[in-house]
């Protein structure tokens, strides 16, 4: 059983993981680090710290890091040197410098590092990498996925040009923010082999980040991916479709539905739909967590078992390898990018 637990970062998504903390652990002893708005009462919280060594002296069992990715890593690290389980909100950090060292830090100390990566948690989605992996649509030979929503529009409570988003000194742009669809795509999929990128500015909006990138992506499994990402579409869209040898299936979040096209009967037929609710994948994401250090280091999990599917420091790592191939990829007027060659 956690009894201390720390949030680092209350933004909208601390915020949210402060609550669903309360929720899963109402005995703990849950603090709040932020550098500013600690004299103010903070609901879910025992308390808050403003400075990094204040919450370091706290020793939690289980920290939360979700400020902005610029400040992850040195976070994270400082946290694990006490000995804390660690979820790091997505992206891992804005580059891949300091990921491997804390990988090796909680591998070495027995502590888990999981990513949070909570659109594995979907009903949806498990149902859609497991009905691929199944043979549903025999091979995959290509698929098509786009994650799209208006930014100003995504937090309506909060001038967009404020937010992390907007802002590359806080790890803001598409590629760092909308990195959940590489997650997805590498869990579904397998290992990229290569990618080839166009990143820009499309739009009026005043922010100093992307707005938009278009990636091709090549898996090791065989299928090639078109993965279109963007701050601009007006009706929210996160979709993925794998075109099949005999057949295809189509993921919609955003309608929670997973559908099958069946050449022989020449029409889509629903496979499952889960009316989506806000908290309801980042709540299986704490509970996998906490079972997951229930359990212990060293002791084998069922291999069903929920926090299997949780997204580790690795996958974190993964997904940073991605982001900056694709920034040099970008960087050479959209060249093949093999992964794996030096940058």
């Amino acid at each position: 059983m956690i009894r201390r637990a720390l949030v680092a970062g209350l933004g909208s998504i601390g915020r949210r993981h402060l609550g669903l903390l309360r929720a899963a652990l109402p005995e703990a002893d849950i603090r709040v680090l932020r550098h500013s708005g600690c004299n103010e009462a903070i609901e879910y919280a025992n308390g808050c710290f403003s400075r990094l060594e204040e919450a370091c002296a706290f020793a939690p069992e289980l920290a939360v890091i979700a400020s902005p990715a610029p400040f992850h890593i040195a976070t994270a690290t400082a946290l694990a040197e006490t000995g804390a389980h660690l979820l790091v909100e997505k992206p891992v950090s804005d580059s891949c410098a300091g990921v491997s060292e804390l990988i090796e830090l909680c591998a070495a100390r027995g502590q888990l590092f999981q990513v949070g990566y909570n659109l594995r948690f979907l009903e949806t989605l498990q149902c859609f990498r497991t009905e691929i992996a199944a043979g549903r649509i025999g091979t995959v030979h290509a698929v098509r996925c786009e994650i799209g929503q208006y930014l100003p529009a995504w937090r309506p409570d909060a001038d967009y040009r404020t937010t992390v988003s907007a802002q590359k000194a806080l790890g803001g742009g598409v590629l760092l923010e909308l990195s959940h669809e590489l997650d997805m795509l590498r869990w579904v999929f397998g290992e990229v082999d290569w990618l080839s990128v166009w990143i820009g500015r499309q739009s009026a909006l005043e922010i100093d980040v992307e707005d938009s990138a278009m990636l091709q992506l090549g898996f090791t499994s065989g299928p090639v991916a078109q993965l279109g990402m963007d701050f601009l579409r007006r009706d929210t869209t996160r979709t993925c479709t794998a075109l099949g040898a005999e057949g295809s299936l189509r993921w919609d979040a955003v309608a929670g539905r997973v559908d099958h096209f069946d050449p022989e009967a020449g029409r889509w037929t629903e496979v499952t739909q889960v009316t989506p609710e806000r908290d309801a994948s980042y709540r299986a994401q704490i509970a996998a967590l906490l079972a997951a250090i229930a359990e212990g280091p060293g002791q084998p999990a069922h291999p069903t078992a929920q926090h299997q599917i949780a997204a580790r420091g690795a996958d974190g790592l993964a997904v940073m390898l991605l982001v900056e191939a694709a920034r040099r990829s970008d960087a050479k007027r959209g060249l093949r990018i093999q992964m794996g060659e030096a940058a």
